[in-house]
């Protein structure tokens, strides 16, 4: 059996790291995930800050941020996400 599976970038990886961290990937998704962040230790930093941020907001209630700073937040996002999604792939 021919087992060769195509090298996931770290594109692909950024875009599927909230799927990953819900459980949401299918065994081969999974599994290309976890091969890149063995080989790829700044996607395996990334998904450990994803893990923490996570866990942090986890705690904030929704009520305690103010509209001021969930606009600063969501623009923060957004021209990270933009940036992403330029930057060439693994």
């Amino acid at each position: 059996m021919n087992d060769v599976r195509e090298m996931m970038t770290c594109q692909e990886l950024v875009e599927l790291v909230t799927d990953y961290l819900e459980g949401r990937l299918d065994g081969r998704q999974r599994a290309r995930f976890e091969e890149h962040l063995g080989e790829c230790p700044p996607c395996d930093s990334y998904l450990e800050q994803m893990r923490e941020t996570v866990g942090a907001l986890g705690r904030i209630p929704p009520e305690s941020l103010s509209p001021e700073a969930e606009r600063t937040l969501l623009a923060a996002f957004h021209g990270w996400a933009a940036r992403t999604s330029r930057s060439p792939g693994r």
